[in-house]
């Protein structure tokens, strides 16, 4: 018999707030996160601006020897995981710790320092490089460390599909609780590659903004003038367990999860399927399995990229499995402050689900300021919105075509 499956911690390191609260109290006011790029010099590259997380300072939040062993992108993931965990409740002990999971996905692991330990090996040989290099780059050590810093020893899993790695990490997590694997899991994504090669790789795909003159409106998703997304940097994590698990030792339950979608669309490298039709698919498999009608759904948190074709395609998968509600439904992007944080925003975004659905509260989509015809849908400009929000929905997209969809519920 399969087992409902609730929320009780959520973390988050973001470009607009380093907590939950700060980062949640900054969405709705539709703070812009996105700004010139302060990690390297990058002057003389095409693209200049990114989302990046201010203010982080590792050896602060963590033990000095742990900081120092740590990559960016894995200290991201085990400060917003203890964030998750303290907001839980639970107590990790010998007794419980082998049936709490750790499932953690990122895009490019730690990029940064493959690219300076390259440096290193051209530079002066191949004994200079450092001995932890491989432990420190491996996308996989987000999910390990984290596991590591909390004694977790359940089942641990990375999973890799771009910027769909963090809402398939919590939907896989959800599956594993709900057929019993496990009772809990640690969830979500992390992400640090605001790197010189980052950005000179994802500009050579002429995927990202160039609006260096204004940052701040750089990211617009679903607007007419949109150019490009804008990279970003974070963690979302949720802390996830059965409702029998969280009733037992008396948790705050802070909404339920009720479906997970994934797709493929098996049509392009980067480019979405037409029409978004792979999209539309993981949305309508969330949405069975969350037993209710398309009508029903209160809330989309769209992938919304703020690139040319995703929101075109978006819009249209949105249509497809909403069918005639997708004009009622309220819609935004969380991008448009964040910009996109890659294997970490599926994360990020179902922190925004869990805050939406306990507040009734929507944040905008901001730098809507020119139409598109071709989306046309209710995205919430610029200005937040409270809404009765009973059922929510998040879609991540990733390259190579990989689609995720999670399904929440407000929790009864």
């Amino acid at each position: 018999m399969s087992k409902r499956v609730v929320i009780t911690g959520l973390g988050a390191i973001t470009p607009i707030g380093n907590t939950v609260e700060d980062f949640w109290t900054a969405a709705k006011a539709g703070v812009p996160g996105v700004g010139l790029i302060t990690q390297f010099d990058a002057s003389d590259y095409p693209v200049k601006i990114a989302g990046e997380v201010k203010g982080f300072k590792a050896k602060e939040l963590l033990e000095r020897k742990e900081a120092k062993r740590l990559e960016r992108f894995s200290q991201f993931a085990v400060v917003a995981a203890g964030e998750a965990i303290k907001m839980s409740g639970i107590d990790i002990t010998e007794n419980n710790c082998e049936r709490i999971g750790v499932f953690i996905g990122s895009g490019m692991g730690s990029l940064g320092m493959i690219e300076k330990e390259e440096q290193r090996l051209l530079k002066f040989g191949p004994e200079r490089v450092a001995p932890l290099i491989i432990p420190k780059i491996i996308v996989n050590m987000a999910a390990g460390n984290v596991a590591i810093k909390y004694g977790l020893k359940g089942p641990s899993h990375c999973i890799v599909s771009a910027c769909a790695s963090g809402s398939h990490s919590i939907g896989e997590a959800y599956r594993n609780i709900k057929h019993d694997v496990m009772d809990a899991c640690v969830a979500g994504g992390t992400e640090a590659c605001v790197t010189p090669l980052g950005i000179a790789g994802f500009n050579a795909l002429t995927a990202l903004s160039r609006r260096n003159d204004e940052p701040e409106k750089a990211s617009r998703p679903f607007d007419k003038d949109r150019d490009g997304f804008v990279m970003g940097e974070g963690a979302g994590i949720i802390f996830l367990e059965s409702l029998d698990h969280a009733l037992e030792r008396g948790a705050t339950i802070l909404a339920e999860m009720v479906g997970y979608g994934a797709t493929t669309d098996a049509y392009h490298m980067t480019s979405p399927a037409p029409g978004g039709e792979g999209g539309a698919r993981a949305m309508s498999l969330a949405i069975k399995e969350a037993g209710v009608d398309p009508s029903e759904v209160d809330y989309v948190n769209a992938h919304g990229t703020s690139t040319p074709y995703n929101d075109k395609f978006e819009t249209a998968a949105i249509k497809t499995a909403l069918g005639d509600h997708a004009s009622k439904a309220v819609i935004n992007s969380t991008k448009s402050m964040t910009g996109h944080l890659l294997g970490a925003a599926g994360g990020v975004e179902a922190v925004v689900c869990v805050k939406t659905i306990l507040e009734g509260y929507v944040h905008p989509t901001i730098n809507q300021e020119t139409q598109d015809p071709d989306c046309d849908l209710d995205y919430v400009p610029n200005v937040g919105r409270k809404v009765k929000v009973d059922i929510a929905i998040s879609n991540s997209l990733g390259f190579g075509g990989h689609n995720a969809t999670l399904a929440f519920r407000k929790y009864q």
